[in-house]
């Protein structure tokens, strides 16, 4: 059977997904505050007009989408952190994860020292303040002929735990947090969009772009899922590859190897978000379910605004991607799976 045949026989389902625009987490102190709208543009940019996502009559199927997820988040744990100079400008601190779901070391890419790991700043048995900054469990920076861990004293920032060990937060920070929500990124790895230039995917600039807007403010987070190609893996990424170059787009290729369209799971995410204490986020996304599934099934997590991701080359002619792969990506994602991104295109 041919791989032409096989595509075509798919068309009918792709047309009959609807795009959804679901409805966004309350914020529970707006009454008191609004979150300032975040200007995601380049210096000297004309002002993008851009939607608010507005309830939709998709609840029902937002509900259905929510009771799928999984009844208890994975158990996460920050094994080291550390401070990463940026060829860019902003300093980073990069966060390496484990957890007990897989065999995978996810990461969280923070921008701002004050955004702190629970189960990294946790104190442990017989630990001495040398084992703390090791792992990079100190406040403010290390420089030589540092000895405390907990306290910084060229900065005078400090940290306290309970009796149990536990990180206390104070309540300057959690306010903070509820009035100006971090801005977050969660970004499932691509090798090829990232690394080896691709320009059949936008992935490389979302992270890019990501990683700007964060730099731009001073903080934020961008959640690294280990999760090649929508879940499948690089080799099999590769092989769809093949199949997109024979006549299919990325949703058929997937199928025609038999994996669902998108095999991601974006409950590590979630729990990574609650160990860092970002309860209350901005989403820089375009995706629909991303939203549903980083709130999670109890909406532990909040999604408090969602910031699109639009492409450059829709800002610039003369900048971002410019390719006839991408442009049918952008399509493939706007058509077939629901993303919600404002400019027409005619590709």
């Amino acid at each position: 059977m041919s791989a032409s045949h096989d595509i075509s026989n798919e068309d009918d389902m792709f047309d009959r997904m609807p795009i959804i625009s679901p409805v966004l987490s309350a914020n529970e102190s707006s009454a008191q505050s609004t979150p300032k709208p975040i200007d995601i543009r380049h210096e000297d940019e004309p002002e993008l007009s851009i939607r608010s996502d507005k309830p939709s009559e998709t609840i029902h199927n937002d509900f259905e989408k929510r009771r799928l997820l999984p009844d208890e988040l994975p158990v996460v744990e920050c094994i080291a952190r550390a401070r990463i100079p940026t060829t860019q400008g902003p300093e980073i601190f990069l966060h390496l994860y484990s957890n007990n779901v897989d065999n995978k070391e996810h990461l969280a890419i923070v921008f701002g020292e004050d955004i702190r790991s629970k189960s990294l700043f946790r104190r442990r048995p017989n630990e001495t303040q040398s084992d703390r900054m090791t792992r990079g469990a100190y406040v403010g920076k290390l420089y030589p002929g540092r000895t405390i861990a907990d306290r910084d004293e060229r900065s005078g920032k400090e940290i306290a735990c309970d009796a149990n060990g536990e990180l206390i937060y104070s309540k300057e920070e959690i306010e903070q947090e509820i009035k100006d929500p971090t801005l977050v990124r969660i970004h499932s790895e691509c090798y090829t969009g990232e690394t080896a230039w691709s320009a059949r995917c936008d992935c490389g600039e979302q992270f890019d772009e990501a990683g700007r807007l964060m730099g731009k403010f001073g903080k934020g987070c961008i959640v690294y899922l280990r999760q090649e190609g929508r879940g499948i893996g690089l080799g099999e990424k590769l092989k769809a590859y093949n199949l997109q170059d024979l006549g299919a787009d990325t949703v058929q290729a997937n199928l025609l190897l038999r994996h669902p369209a998108d095999k991601r799971s974006f409950s590590l995410a979630t729990a990574i978000l609650i160990d860092l204490n970002l309860i209350n986020v901005r989403l820089l996304t375009n995706n629909p379910d991303k939203i549903i599934a980083v709130e999670g099934k109890n909406r532990l997590v909040k999604v408090i605004e969602r910031i699109p991701m639009v492409p450059l080359a829709w800002q610039h002619k003369d900048s971002g991607i410019q390719s006839t792969e991408v442009d049918g990506y952008l399509r493939t994602k706007i058509e077939r799976m629901g993303h919600l991104l404002q400019k027409p295109i005619n590709i």
